[in-house]
């Protein structure tokens, strides 16, 4: 699709001061593009303050409700002085603003770094935090916004890709090796039925989380969702069955002193990676028609890279055939 066709081209420097100063802040002409592709988001210079972080929302992913429950989520964790970055309020208390068809947020900068998750210390710290996170999302559920489910991340992320994505020489495996995949991760999800879903960030990786001042700073909440409470664990999980496991007993130290853990939802843990590499192929079929994606993604969609992605499908069926980890 031409640049021009899509509703982000709307974006220009002007448009997006013009949307920042009708909160009533004066620009000073400095924009810069930040990281970022499922929104768009930007650094924008304020007269004689600190520059403030735009966040405009793709039109038609979340409803204005499920943007403000996030929000609420950010603004209750911070109240709690944690270490969030959440939406600034107008005078009225309003975080979700409306200009020429776009939906965007402001934010505070937040300066820092990945964490480094192979340091015990941080990893102490990273438990505290997620589980005083986690003691506030149990207190109530969301609303509006959707679970975490093999159905959404799953089901249909297959679908797409086996309808309209994936090459007929590759059709035959891919179905094959996904049909096989979905039935262990649904038996996974069968044999914890005490799993207790909870306000989760729902997406907990270190781009995620801004390292400053010996403490992290867990930013961009917009794939919260009701979850397990292992969802925001795993990730930070890397290397040999060894080594993770000595990376899960230090996030569980910390986790459990502000928050129970269940250590049922360990069974989760590939069954959870497996959903997140089939959304991800799913994620990049759905915003193809996006021009930064063809820019920034290349390899998608080519036959190279799904004869890839059905070999690692394969490995991570291997996987999910491992015995879970255990805390000691």
């Amino acid at each position: 699709m031409h640049d021009a066709q899509h509703p982000f081209h709307t974006l220009t420097p002007n448009f997006i001061m013009d949307a920042v100063e009708s909160q009533g802040y004066r620009c000073d002409c400095r924009t810069s593009a930040l990281n970022s592709y499922e929104n768009r988001v930007y650094q924008v210079g304020i007269e004689e303050e600190k520059p403030l972080i735009a966040k405009f929302y793709r039109p038609g992913r979340w409803s204005d409700e499920q943007i403000v429950e996030e929000h609420r989520f950010c603004l209750e964790l911070a109240e709690h002085e944690l270490s969030v970055v959440p939406p600034l309020l107008n005078p009225s208390g309003e975080s979700l603003f409306h200009y020429h068809g776009f939906r965007f947020a402001l934010y505070p900068r937040q300066g820092g770094h990945a964490p480094e998750f192979d340091n015990d210390g941080n990893l102490l710290i990273l438990g505290r935090m997620l589980g005083r996170i986690h003691s506030i999302g149990a207190v109530r559920p969301f609303e509006h916004r959707p679970a975490l489910d093999s159905r959404d991340f799953g089901h249909d992320s297959v679908a797409l890709i086996r309808e309209r994505f994936i090459p007929q020489e590759y059709r035959e495996s891919y179905e094959a090796v996904t049909s096989q995949l979905l039935q262990v991760v649904d038996e996974a999800f069968a044999s914890v039925p005490q799993v207790r879903y909870i306000r989760a960030h729902g997406d907990c990786h270190a781009g995620n989380i801004l390292w400053r001042d010996d403490a992290p700073h867990f930013v961009d909440f917009d794939d919260a969702r009701m979850a397990p409470a292992v969802q925001d664990l795993w990730m930070m999980l890397s290397g040999d069955r060894p080594r993770q496991l000595a990376q899960l007993a230090q996030l569980i130290k910390g986790y459990e002193e502000f928050c129970d853990f269940n250590p049922a939802e360990l069974r989760l843990v590939e069954a959870l990676r497996s959903l997140r590499m089939l959304h991800y192929s799913a994620w990049l079929a759905r915003r193809w028609d996006d021009p930064a994606f063809p820019t920034a993604f290349p390899w998608f969609n080519t036959v190279r890279y799904w004869g890839e992605h059905i070999l690692q499908l394969r490995e991570q069926l291997s996987a999910l055939e491992e015995p879970p980890l255990v805390l000691p």
